[in-house]
């Protein structure tokens, strides 16, 4: 076998376990999101007042992009591995994207929330970061607040709207 064909054989075998690689993340990762009945203001201040606790990097409320920086949680995850089989983990950080776009259904705005947690651990100093595929549960919490803080918000507009109504009824009178 010649040379260049070896090349060529190699990078055969290289792009299709790339391939590989890239069809097994997209269909098991799925990306948490949801979409909430909700302007889009209002939908972005709910992510700002859940976001507050992280420490963010970059935030456009134009762009609909919110990004933390990296979050150490070492502690967390050889604490929930404490009682399994896996070995405890030297480092491990994550960070949060999270992409806001409005939309339309019908007549009515929609705005989805699209949350993603990248986690890297490292087992040992030879070895680097690795990526982990995580566990959705930060991911779907974020998206439960907001929807909370959503629900809240318009329950009390609908109680500030009653006000008005019964204020105006009892001026008339």
């Amino acid at each position: 076998m010649k040379f260049y064909q070896y090349i060529i054989l190699m990078l055969f075998f290289n792009g299709c376990a790339s391939y590989e690689k890239f069809r097994q993340v997209t269909e098991e990762l799925e990306i948490p999101s949801k979409i909430f009945k909700s302007d889009y203001n209002q939908t972005w201040q709910a992510v700002i007042s859940v976001m507050r606790k992280y420490d963010i990097a970059q935030q456009n409320q134009e762009a609909g992009f919110i990004k933390t920086r990296w979050i150490d949680n070492t502690l967390e995850l050889n604490f929930a591995d404490a009682f399994g089989s896996s070995d405890a983990v030297k480092a491990a950080k994550f960070k949060i994207i999270i992409n806001v776009v409005k939309g339309f259904r019908s007549s009515q705005e929609v705005t989805k929330v699209t949350i993603y947690k990248r986690q890297l651990i490292e087992q040992d100093f030879l070895q680097g970061w690795k990526e982990v595929t995580p566990d959705g549960i930060v991911e779907k919490t974020l998206l439960y607040r907001i929807e909370r803080l959503i629900s809240i918000d318009n329950s009390l507009k609908e109680i500030d709207k009653a006000r008005e109504k019964e204020q105006l009824e009892n001026s008339g009178l």
